[in-house]
């Protein structure tokens, strides 16, 4: 996890399981809380599929960081995840999506919208 410009920046690795994401869930909170960071940009490239479990705690990490004023772009999505947190009825309300983390960085720090 790191911060850049006022975003704090998380990546999510393949490997994880489910006491590690849920770890890194409380890790992402403090780190915002302690930043006073006014963006969140987690980055899941590296996930190649997604079980419900995932998808549910990638729906929190973002509110979680709503709801502390931090706008959430999620970056790096490939298709079949995509696919997956539809085919499972996951919606993620309220995030934004951008290709990579600095595309989402520059669109946190500059106030635009990366949604169509």
């Amino acid at each position: 996890m790191m911060t850049i410009n006022g975003c704090v920046i998380v990546a999510i690795r393949d490997d994880l399981d489910d006491q590690e994401i849920v770890s890194l869930q409380d890790q992402l909170v403090e780190e915002v809380a302690k930043r006073a960071a006014h963006g969140v940009v987690i980055d899941i490239s590296a996930l190649e599929i997604v079980d419900t479990f995932a998808g549910r705690m990638l729906a929190a990490m973002a509110q979680m960081a709503r709801v502390m004023n931090a706008r959430t772009i999620i970056v790096g999505m490939r298709p079949a995840v995509a696919m997956t947190l539809v085919e499972l009825g996951m919606t993620l309300d309220g995030v934004e999506t951008a290709l990579n983390a600095d595309r989402a960085v520059n669109a946190i720090v500059s106030g635009r919208s990366n949604t169509p």
